[in-house]
């Protein structure tokens, strides 16, 4: 069979239509990869405003815990004279967020307490927790290398807090630490009249 010039026309047609079908559906998804495309950028844009809204939440829980804890160091401080006062332990000065650095470390008490005898290092949390006795067991061992003027006096150790998470009072004295904590519109010490602190 040959092919005639019809033929010839009639498959130039049917590939020219093949063609412009072809480009079509290519039209159709570069339309659809830029369509992706914009929402890629408009995702990306929202992911960075979130991010930035994130980050300014941030900032303001992190200013509110300052602000929180700042309240609950103005609640224990003046407390301390007469609680300690009242297990035997004159209370000579009082000193809220002393810090001392040392060979490039540095040691922040929260609240310091003294008299002729003793030194009483005060850490306080508005949530008081089995890591923050440790963190302060930590410090106590090192507060006589950052405070060698303190070197002739019994340092003792007391955690307090607003809130105390269950088995860090018990912890804290079982470790010798004296344990404060809010008691209605006051601040108590919970250890009992027999106890006894540790000397660090």
């Amino acid at each position: 069979m040959s092919t005639t010039a019809d033929d010839v026309w009639q498959l130039l047609a049917e590939l020219a239509t093949a063609q412009k079908e072809t480009e079509r559906r290519f039209q159709k998804t570069e339309r659809r990869f830029q369509e992706t495309d914009r929402q890629i950028q408009e995702t990306d844009r929202q992911i960075q405003e979130t991010s930035k809204e994130v980050k300014k939440v941030s900032k303001q829980i992190g200013a509110l815990g300052g602000k929180w804890g700042r309240f609950v160091e103005n609640m224990v401080a003046p407390a301390c004279e007469t609680l300690f006062l009242n297990r035997g332990i004159p209370v000579h000065q009082v000193s809220q967020r002393v810090k001392k650095r040392l060979d490039g470390k540095s040691l922040e008490i929260d609240v310091l307490v003294t008299n002729e005898n003793h030194v009483l290092v005060v850490e306080v949390k508005s949530s008081l927790g089995v890591d923050d006795v440790k963190e302060l067991i930590d410090d106590l061992r090192e507060f006589r290398q950052f405070f060698p003027e303190y070197n002739d006096k019994q340092v003792y150790g007391a955690v307090a807090g607003i809130e105390i998470e269950e088995g860090a009072d018990k912890y804290a004295y079982r470790q010798g630490l004296f344990v404060l904590a809010q008691a209605g519109e006051n601040v108590a010490i919970l250890n009992s009249a027999e106890f006894q602190p540790k000397v660090w």
